[in-house]
């Protein structure tokens, strides 16, 4: 009597074990159905003002991921033709970068212990750099090499835009009859906290991105757009990837000078600052009330157990856990305080 008062918990927990161990498994599949998912969010809001509009809803999702197509296809052929050669120029000249700071006056030169250490330390870093930028690079034209995944990915986010509705409350409807609200409030939240992560990290990105792009363009840096890239997309992996772009960016501009670079670590750290102290919370506001503690472990373990993907999807998997355990534990709490009272009740009517 006492499991049955919580089998809804049990299958909630076991039924996202179940998903969580799928990026193992089976990674193709889960990694199409989770980016299937943010893309269905990220679309939606349009979907759902075309159908305001009467528009049938099958028309709109259906030209939602046809105008998401064709916006990313142009998008890419402009890539192809401005970012690819500048990545790969970038590539090209990193050793020699590295080499100009390996010659700054950064150690003392009567310690060949210390030299040597920080020789080894260059090297590594020319190499693992190098291969960084390149790896940047393959996963770019990568996406031209996986044009079936990227169809069925188009394919599922407009049946997840049409039948969305009718998905979750069919998946629902596989739990407890008594739980049926409880479960879809759950998907709901779940839901809601994505869509914002999702539109916020875009957002945040870009605007990162952005004003990295401008501020290296007026200081006539070079590689503007390589450091924008790489600023923007750091945005996806919170705390440690900016933190790690800051470093980036700030120790191959003082291959011009130590005072830009002491400049460039300036207008870094203010960046760093307004993003998370003011643009993150003002756009994500309570839906993700994440620990930085939180968020460094489960990027580190993502990154352990999946690579850079894994690193990427920390956060939101983080967040829909920390939904489901609140859900269940809240769930539990409400019990008992329903057995607490009927005891209460008990107690006065004997």
């Amino acid at each position: 009597m006492y499991l049955k008062n919580y089998r809804t918990s049990i299958l909630l927990a076991a039924a996202f074990s179940f998903l969580l161990s799928a990026f193992w498994f089976f990674q193709s599949v889960a990694f199409i159905i989770f980016l299937s998912l943010l893309l269905q969010l990220l679309l939606e809001p349009f979907v759902t003002y075309a159908v305001k509009h009467r528009i049938s809803r099958t028309l709109a999702a259906a030209l939602a991921v046809m105008t998401f197509a064709a916006f990313t296809l142009v998008s890419l052929t402009v890539i192809s033709g401005t970012l690819i050669p500048t990545f790969t120029a970038f590539a090209e000249d990193f050793p020699r970068l590295v080499g100009k700071l390996q010659q700054l006056p950064f150690l003392p030169g009567d310690s060949p212990l210390l030299t040597q250490e920080f020789s080894d330390l260059w090297n590594e870093i020319v190499t693992y750099g190098v291969t960084a930028v390149r790896s940047s690079l393959s996963i770019i034209v990568g996406v031209f090499n996986k044009f079936i995944d990227v169809v069925v990915i188009l394919f599922v986010t407009f049946y997840l835009l049409k039948d969305g509705e009718e998905i979750a409350a069919w998946l629902a409807k596989l739990f407890p009859s008594d739980d049926y609200d409880r479960v879809r409030q759950l998907f709901d939240r779940i839901l809601a906290s994505l869509s914002v992560y999702v539109r916020s990290q875009l957002i945040i990105c870009t605007i990162t991105g952005s004003v990295v792009f401008i501020y290296f363009t007026l200081r006539d840096l070079p590689y503007a757009s390589v450091f924008a890239v790489v600023s923007g997309i750091a945005e996806f992996i919170p705390v440690l990837g900016p933190t790690v772009a800051s470093a980036f960016g700030t120790m191959l501009t003082a291959t011009r000078s130590p005072f830009i670079a002491l400049q460039t670590l300036g207008f870094y750290l203010v960046l760093t600052q307004i993003n998370h102290n003011i643009v993150y919370p003002t756009l994500i506001g309570k839906n993700l009330h994440l620990h930085p503690v939180a968020v460094i472990l489960g990027i580190v373990f993502g990154g352990e157990v999946l690579g850079a993907a894994g690193m990427f999807l920390a956060v939101p998997i983080i967040a829909v856990v920390k939904i489901v355990v609140e859900d269940i534990n809240k769930n539990r709490i409400n019990l008992l305080r329903k057995k607490a009272e009927s005891r209460w009740l008990y107690m006065r009517r004997n």
